[in-house]
């Protein structure tokens, strides 16, 4: 019974129109030719696209699948076809069992109803009995913590309060099917936590379908992933740390950005040496390989070395490392209109994972900022085992008397 599919998803795929005239055009041809038969929903008209496309997978009691892309990759509207809120155009989905939804704020609520109406609402549409519902609403409402607004029709809610109720219900119910979209990152950081040990609680009786874009919390819960992109699979499997590598790989591929510069210093080349190879553009190192980063400027005013503040900031573009600043360096120099400097730390012990370099220079005397570009280099980590801490320190056991 364990190992039941609860989810069963074939070749799914839908199109929507860019063109709300054309949309309802082919809308009245798609009736005629439905009543004849000879509709085909493979194939696309002008101004139609695929939102999703040709999506399959299985999903059995326990486990989780992660649903991971950038926006408009496809992952709400595959949400929305598992729900029943919108028909695919072809393929065929399979649910088992009850299903509960939190995939658009306030969905499934009637704005005029309170609170508490809204779950016994809810709980029928699940196909639970008012005396089931009964023994389930004052959990639901600890749950939520929203009890002296539970009465209040849930139109005055807070989108946090909406968040709440609504996970309260989807979770409590105890369904079969769990679907969750990135409504959660609404709620205050001490109910987020709540709902996700909640999750692990209902995980082994339940199968979820997660969409975040927050790596770290599909790393922790998902054991099955898809990285969706322009509405097809791009990776799909068990291996979820790959599948996160080409998500940030993705990301780190955008253009440097200049966020100022006075003109008098410009930016030639900034270079990672000592690379073991590079991954869609993006070199690579290994966990205590040394760091070594060229960075080379051109002096169009400048007439003083300027102060390198060198900041790593990790998969989330939190800075995690700022590499100690030249102020104590004399050996530098302007040499034919050019600063060509090497700069190294031995063994680096970065974690796993895709890093940026924000580059900021700024006068030596005065302090003024000459030059600042975000995101100037990209580098990724290699390391066999998958952590989300920013550092893997390299430490010495050693037994003591």
């Amino acid at each position: 019974m364990n190992n039941e599919v609860l989810l069963k998803v074939e070749n799914l795929s839908k199109k929507f129109c860019k063109d709300l005239k054309t949309s309802l055009w082919y809308g009245v041809k798609d009736l005629a030719s439905g009543l004849s038969g000879n509709r085909n929903e493979r194939e696309l008209r002008p101004q139609e696209f695929w939102a999703v496309k040709d999506i399959s997978f299985e999903l059995r009691r326990g486990e989780c699948l992660g649903l991971i892309g950038h926006n408009g990759a496809g992952k709400s509207t595959l949400l929305k076809i598992l729900n029943g809120l919108i028909n695919p155009d072809a393929g065929k989905v399979t649910i088992k069992g009850r299903v509960g939804a939190l995939i658009e704020l306030g969905a499934g609520f009637n704005p005029i109803l309170s609170g508490r109406e809204n779950i016994y609402n809810n709980g029928a549409i699940l196909g639970f009995t008012r005396k089931e519902i009964d023994q389930k609403v004052e959990e639901i409402i600890d749950f939520a913590e929203i009890r002296e607004f539970i009465d209040m029709p849930v139109q005055n809610y807070s989108s946090g309060m909406k968040v709440r109720l609504g996970f309260a219900v989807a979770a409590q119910m105890e369904p079969d099917v769990l679907i969750v979209d990135e409504v959660l990152a609404v709620g205050d950081l001490g109910f987020v936590l709540k709902c996700f040990k909640t999750i692990d609680t209902i995980l082994p009786k339940t199968a979820i379908v997660f969409v975040s874009h927050g790596m770290p919390m599909v790393s922790k819960i998902c054991n099955k992933i898809i990285l969706m992109d322009h509405g097809k699979a791009q990776f799909q499997g068990e291996n979820v740390g790959k599948a996160i590598d080409l998500y940030y790989t993705r990301f780190a591929n955008n253009e440097s950005n200049v966020i100022f510069s006075d003109n008098s210093v410009l930016l030639q080349k900034i270079e990672l040496l000592n690379v073991r190879g590079y991954i869609s553009d993006i070199p690579q190192l290994e966990w205590q390989d040394d760091f070594v980063l060229l960075i080379e400027l051109k002096i169009e005013s400048l007439i003083e070395i300027p102060e390198f503040y060198i900041v790593i900031s990790d998969k989330e573009q939190r800075p995690v490392a700022l590499l100690k600043p030249n102020t104590e360096s004399s050996d530098l120099k302007i040499e034919n209109g050019f600063i060509k400097v090497e700069i190294s730390h031995r063994k680096i012990q970065l974690s796993k994972g895709t890093y940026s370099i924000n580059f900021t220079a700024i006068t030596m005397k005065s302090k003024a900022p000459i030059l600042r570009i975000n995101n100037a280099l990209s580098f990724q980590m290699i390391y066999e085992e998958e952590i989300w801490p920013p550092f893997l320190l390299n430490v010495k056991f050693e037994n003591v008397n």
